[in-house]
């Protein structure tokens, strides 16, 4: 299905709709979405699926995704929910996770979606010691030491003084290029 002009188009109808509701999503949500509808809709009819297009509606299935979106981001205001604890951008710990990517594309041969998975669960981590300080409801869970993130960022000082220098984009291409993932500059454009 989604090789097709038809679905194409309808991915391509339903984003614009979404953009002139000022919302944003990630392509791949609207193709799921007019996936399972399409298919739901010839399966519950009892025709075929090119037959079922003649039931699409860019614009409905807009309004519909606008309206879940905005369900889903005032539900989970309402329960404090969707705020993950995060700690100060310039903190030393996320240094040394943007320091460990050029070592990790040599080790991984390159692989970038790896590398960013690490960097995700290692800022995930580090975001979450950081709130459990302030979390009342973690205090079981931390054993008899406890976390004390401010001991844990000096430590990291201490041990590599110079940690801060990884918040410079100039520092950090110049070590992914020298580990053999040539990136362009910043701000020069790639024209492929």
């Amino acid at each position: 299905m989604r090789n097709t002009k038809v679905f194409k188009e309808a991915v391509a109808q339903t984003l614009t709709e979404l953009a002139h509701r000022g919302v944003t999503l990630a392509t791949a949500t609207v193709q799921d979405t007019i996936e399972r509808q399409v298919t739901t809709v010839a399966e519950r009819l009892g025709i075929q699926v090119r037959s079922a297009w003649r039931y699409f509606d860019a614009g409905v299935t807009a309004d519909h995704l606008a309206q879940s979106l905005s369900s889903y981001e005032e539900s989970s205001s309402d329960k404090g929910a969707g705020q993950a604890p995060m700690p100060p951008i310039d903190n030393p710990e996320f240094a040394l996770v943007l320091a460990g990517v050029p070592d990790l594309l040599v080790q991984s041969g390159g692989d970038l979606y790896g590398a960013i998975v690490n960097v995700a669960v290692n800022a995930w981590m580090a975001g979450h010691l950081h709130g459990e300080d302030g979390c009342s409801g973690c205090d079981g869970s931390r054993g008899p030491a406890g976390h004390d993130w401010h001991a844990r960022m000096r430590t990291i000082t201490e041990m590599q003084p110079h940690i801060a220098t990884w918040f410079g984009r100039e520092v950090w291409t110049a070590a992914v290029n020298d580990a053999g993932y040539p990136l362009p500059a910043a701000g020069a454009r790639s024209h492929m």
